[in-house]
């Protein structure tokens, strides 16, 4: 299980020209020639990564370089309770906090009640400093020249104890949702979605430019990956040209996906007062994956005039894993562009600050047909997380630790990269092919849905693993 080989070793796989980063006990990190580097150098995903005494796959999601957190239980304690993915393995921090394995460190130590909470609202609510410190601990800790090797690498009890295959656990939601906030920040889907229903001429609605466009949804049905869903039901128009116009109760036919990312908050601002945008950044704990189901047949009928309601609250799909703030403080860049002038409270000093996150979605039909049905980049956003964080308080509404924030839909310009089936099939006008023949217009019982996304380069991934869900038949009603 354990790769314990010698530095020499490790240097060669590195090749002679590179230096190999270690983490230091004061937090420096050296090289064997006591060269220094700086924390944004050893994290930055085009840099060698660091290795780590643990066999990881360099195709793994959960490099050391990654270390996202999650909620997780297993067989032998069904009790939820946070953990770090590292490669193959999930570290519970619970067991790896009793065991000693932040003695080194008397503030985090102090703090570490927070790794036995059901979720990560506790560790998040500590601020972005705190996180980065766990996580550069954590990094520490399973460098394989780790200067803490007693706190797990040479502790077999405490291996056993706290290093669990992922495959072992089952993974729960990250966070306790308050509240959830759906943005609309996807340009291209923005654009196509009101080409459809609009024609092109009037496809963004006049304040698109202006403003993050968002809705409030429905926190209660955010679900993890994995979690199945029926199909729902609901008020569908059968004949919009028909007079006069009644709907019908039926299960919605005209069921998607939205290809999303998430973004929890971790601080809290007092009840009237905005957060600046250039200083939102510190209110974002980390980032998941998240697909928004819709059932499109449902939302043509009832949003008007007040927007998505039954059509959306069905269920919202996220990663287990969150990714902090600081594992993607690299990965960014310029968004969708925007020349419109913006009012001074939306105005960035810091500019390309859009994440640029690689996301692709997989539909497998119930004969067991996988087909990539998308591949695009988060870049194709128009407008950043602090812009969300500062329009959604700019009223002087109060975040909290657990707020979730969705992007909006995620559609690129060229075919098969949008984000939607809506898109693709042009509101069910074209249908989709699938792998063995089969093709869609819009998803079926037994179909499931999975979402990737990664930054970096293979040995310095920094991934989410992956969103997914099964489309299950509806409960009958009657």
């Amino acid at each position: 299980m354990l790769n314990l080989s010698s530095l020499a070793w490790k240097k060669l796989l590195l090749g002679s020209a590179q230096l190999f980063a270690i983490l230091d006990p004061a937090g420096d990190f050296t090289d064997g020639s006591d060269l220094s580097r700086t924390f944004s150098d050893i994290t930055d995903t085009t840099h060698a990564s660091i290795m780590s005494w643990l066999n990881i796959a360099p195709e793994s999601h959960f490099s050391i370089a990654n270390i996202p957190f999650g909620v997780i239980s297993t067989q032998g304690d069904a009790t939820p309770r946070p953990a770090v993915a590292i490669g193959d393995y999930a570290l519970d921090l619970k067991a790896f906090a009793a065991g000693g394995g932040f003695d080194a460190s008397a503030d985090i130590k102090k703090s570490a009640a927070a790794f036995s909470s059901p979720t990560l609202n506790a560790f998040a609510a500590q601020g972005r400093s705190f996180h980065r410190a766990v996580r550069a601990h954590l990094q520490a800790v399973l460098s394989a020249d780790t200067k803490h090797p007693q706190a797990l690498r040479d502790n077999e009890a405490l291996r056993k104890t706290a290093l669990v295959p992922r495959a072992e656990v089952t993974n729960h939601l990250p966070m306790a949702v308050g509240d959830y906030t759906d943005f609309y920040a996807g340009k291209n889907h923005a654009y196509n979605v009101g080409v459809l229903f609009r024609g092109p001429d009037n496809a963004l609605q006049p304040n698109y430019l202006h403003l993050p466009v968002a809705y409030h949804g429905r926190a209660s049905s955010v679900v993890v990956s994995g979690t199945p869903l029926r199909r729902p039901w609901g008020q569908i128009l059968k004949d919009p040209k028909a007079e006069p116009k009644v709907p019908a109760l039926d299960t919605a036919q005209k069921l998607d996906l939205e290809l999303e990312m998430g973004m929890f908050i971790c601080r809290e601002n007092q009840l009237g007062s905005p957060v600046p945008v250039d200083e939102a950044d510190d209110y974002i704990f980390g980032y998941v994956l998240m697909n928004d189901w819709s059932a499109r047949d449902l939302q043509a009928w009832e949003y008007v005039p007040l927007g998505p309601f039954t059509a959306k609250n069905l269920g919202t799909s996220i990663s287990a894993w969150v990714v902090l703030a600081d594992a993607l403080a690299d990965a960014k860049g310029a968004g969708i562009p925007n020349d419109t002038p913006l009012l001074p409270y939306l105005q960035e000093k810091k500019k390309d600050n859009v994440l640029q996150i690689d996301l692709e979605v997989d539909l497998i039909t119930a004969n067991g047909n996988k087909t990539t049905i998308s591949k695009t980049n988060s870049r194709n956003l128009l407008w950043s997380w602090p812009q969300m964080i500062a329009h959604h308080s700019i009223s002087g509404c109060n975040l909290r630790p657990g707020d979730l924030f969705g992007s909006g839909t995620i559609s690129g310009t060229e075919p098969n990269t949008q984000g939607s089936i809506l898109e693709q099939t042009q509101g069910g006008k074209v249908a989709m092919q699938l792998a063995g023949g089969e093709e869609r217009k819009f998803l079926q019982d037994g179909d499931t849905l999975v979402i990737r996304g990664w930054a970096g380069k293979e040995g310095a991934l920094v991934g989410f693993g992956e969103v997914s869900g099964k489309i299950l038949p509806a409960h009958p009603l009657f």
